[in-house]
């Protein structure tokens, strides 16, 4: 419905006039603001100091996740404000409020960690509450750390406002002996140190520059990761996902996405017009060309839920299958996003995938232009894609003819113990064609964090953490401090990790995640005993437990399902409501 279509109820006379001047992409704040009806919601609008030329502009939602509960937030603050100026700039009138955040590399390896990916529904759900609940028409969302990133975005699907997403922004590196440090290597240091290669002093000196200030983590984890999404969608002005936190371009993107929401609202651009099939398909290009986050599985598809777009586990495996593997980031390669903005950002990868003919061109974006359009202008000096490693040039970003690897950074595989599908990261990392080993079974994370503390955990071992899944957890934690220890163990690739629970962006190597289903509803994954031999192939792309089929249904019909873990609050609403991992654990 357009503006002129929209009824004026029955106003007074001051009412009448305003109607009657109606501003252009005021599409459903006239319902709080017209007529003489609505005098005292204008009182309230006026205690807050708005004026008759602001009740007369079209009524803009700036969600920010701004915070003092992790560094990935910390920051967002001014960035909210130069959204607002933007908006205001462009005759509309901004309203900021807060939604909530959790930090998951402080509450990593506790039992707070299961509050992680709960906390994704509540800020989809808050977003969409005041948008809906206030009238607004329409909303620029800005948000930095893992959850906060594809919470909004399911929010913008779902409310279907002229919208536009704006990152927070990555941390810059730490330095210590002369190398860039970030978390990622402070959780593998914990490893380190506890195999005797590093000592008190060096953990310390370690941990007080690791972090150096406001930002999200600064590999490709799973904040990068969302970040790129929000670009490739086109939900995010091109160029902002790899501009630092603390670079003064965000101040000023932030500012531009505030006047982008006005055009897009003149323009009569909604999410709906953006996130098409076409949009999915290269976002998911775009990721698999970077090796971004096991984490995409989850949440690309939740987007795509809330928008109406079928994606599933195999779509995102055969894209990956056909695109090149062009970015050599953390963690299993060496570069930061920090590296990757300089040399030209999210937008010269798109190009090249682009001119390759993996992305599609004519995706609409927030810009009012479509992917082709908006990298037309876009430089591609293949010298600014030289970075210096350990004293020798190396390209961040290699040439669609010569790529890292032929295929994309993440697959998915199925078989006997993963019917639903499972995901695994092979950016960087060469697994060989089979890999098998006898079984070790956990029963929840803090089992084997206690093994690898007694350092018991032997090469070769195929270990299986459940119980750990979207109900079983419940909230899927993530598990970078068990992957750390792994890798720091020097263990990486000389055994196998698989979990129905999920994985930090930052964790690398030989580890399965979203196995589904999950063992608390009686997948597969429960019936595994230790001995038995679990074999991956990667060229059938199958996850296996080797014994028969009858001895298989024989251990599942002897199962018995426990009691939930939690049965009130936050994650007892969450164990009755959430999808499985295959479907994105969403609540809707």
């Amino acid at each position: 419905m357009t503006t002129a279509d929209r009824p004026a109820g029955n106003p007074g006379n001051v009412a009448s006039n305003r109607a009657a001047k109606r501003a252009p992409g005021k599409w459903r704040s006239w319902e709080t603001t017209e007529g003489a009806i609505r005098a005292p919601h204008r009182s309230m609008m006026r205690a807050m100091g708005l004026s008759d030329r602001d009740i007369d502009q079209p009524f803009v939602g700036v969600a920010s996740t701004h915070n003092e509960v992790t560094p990935c937030n910390i920051g967002i603050a001014p960035l909210a404000e130069a959204i607002k100026s933007g908006v205001s700039a462009a005759d509309g009138t901004p309203f900021m409020f807060s939604t909530i955040t959790v930090s998951d590399a402080i509450s990593m390896g506790t039992e707070g960690m299961k509050g992680s990916l709960v906390s994704r529904e509540i800020i989809a759900d808050s977003i969409e509450t005041v948008c809906f609940a206030e009238r607004f028409d329409g909303l620029v969302a800005v948000a930095g750390c893992d959850k906060s990133q594809p919470g909004a975005m399911m929010a913008i699907a779902r409310l279907n406002i002229p919208s536009v997403y704006v990152y927070g922004g990555s941390i810059l590196p730490g330095s210590w002996n002369g190398k860039d440090i970030q978390i990622q290597d402070m959780f593998e240091a914990v490893g380190q140190h506890q195999a005797g290669e590093i000592d008190d002093e060096e953990l310390y000196n370690m941990e007080v520059r690791a972090c150096p200030g406001p930002g999200a983590c600064g590999g490709m984890f799973t904040a990068n990761t969302m970040s790129s999404i929000g670009e490739a969608l086109g939900l995010s002005l091109p160029g902002g996902a790899s501009e630092p936190a603390v670079d003064q371009r965000k101040i000023a993107s932030s500012r531009a996405a505030g006047e982008a929401v006005m055009n897009m609202l003149r323009q009569d651009i909604r999410p709906s017009d953006i996130l098409t099939r076409k949009a999915f398909e290269n976002a998911v290009s775009l990721v698999v060309a970077m090796g971004g986050s096991t984490n995409t599985a989850l949440h690309l598809p939740a987007i795509a839920y809330e928008a109406g777009i079928p994606l599933n586990l195999q779509d995102i495996h055969d894209i990956s299958m056909r695109t090149p593997l062009l970015a050599d980031m953390k963690p299993g390669g060496r570069y930061l996003m920090y590296d990757l903005d300089r040399a030209g950002g999210i937008p010269v990868i798109m190009k090249r995938l682009l001119e390759a003919g993996v992305l599609h061109g004519d995706a609409m974006t927030v810009t009012g232009k479509t992917i082709e359009e908006n990298l037309a202008s876009v430089k591609d000096d293949s010298k600014t894609h030289i970075y210096p490693s350990n004293g020798k040039p190396e390209p961040i970003i290699t040439s669609i003819d010569d790529p890292l690897s032929e295929t994309g950074g993440l697959v998915t595989l199925y078989g006997n113990l993963a019917p639903e599908g499972c995901t695994l990261k092979v950016a960087g990392h060469q697994f060989g064609a089979t890999w098998s080993g006898p079984a070790r079974v956990f029963e929840q994370e803090e089992e084997l964090i206690d093994a690898l503390n007694k350092r018991t955990v032997k090469e070769g071992e195929f270990i299986v953490i459940r119980y750990e899944g979207p109900k079983g957890g419940p909230g899927m934690r993530e598990m970078l401090q068990v992957t750390g220890m792994i890798a720091g163990q020097g263990l990486n690739e000389k055994v196998f990790l698989m979990t129905d629970g999920r994985f930090s962006g930052a964790t690398h190597g030989s580890m399965i995640a979203h196995v589904g289903p999950e063992a608390f509803v009686g997948g597969p994954i429960a019936a595994v005993e230790d001995g038995d031999t679990i074999e991956l192939d990667l060229e059938k792309f199958e996850l296996n437990l080797k014994v028969s089929d009858e001895e298989l249904a024989r251990r599942l019909d002897a199962w018995t399902p426990r009691e939930p873990s939690y049965t009130r609050g936050t994650l007892g609403k969450y164990i009755k409501l959430v999808q499985p991992a295959s479907k994105g654990a969403v609540t809707g």
